[in-house]
């Protein structure tokens, strides 16, 4: 069990990682590489766990997977046990484009 002593660095270093297993279900590619992530605020530590807000964006702001995306996120964050509340907020500035993507993810996608 990872024990993070309310650690807010360690613990947003980690959580990043986690994000890395949540894939865009149309892409392909994990929402970090991708670069949809902006943020990872992690607060009121207690008990061992954190309150967390993602801010994300989409490839497209009519993305049609949003929902879908949001409950991925939640449930790999929440299935770490370190979160008591996950809050996902989309946000569109700056609006997300391909320069966002990381040289991992652009190799993936054939692209670099």
């Amino acid at each position: 069990m990872i024990n993070f002593d309310s650690n807010v660095s360690c613990a947003t270093e980690y959580f990043w990682d986690i994000l890395k297993s949540v894939y865009d279900p149309e892409v392909g590619v994990n929402i970090v590489d991708l670069g949809m992530v902006y943020a990872v605020d992690l607060t009121n530590y207690c008990d061992g766990k954190f309150d967390a807000l993602v801010e994300m964006t989409l490839t497209s702001p009519v993305c049609p997977l949003a929902d879908v995306i949001a409950d991925e996120v939640k449930f790999a964050m929440a299935n770490t046990g370190k979160c008591s509340k996950i809050d996902v907020r989309f946000v569109f500035d700056p609006p997300w484009n391909q320069d966002m993507i990381s040289v991992e993810g652009k190799m993936h996608l054939g692209i670099l």
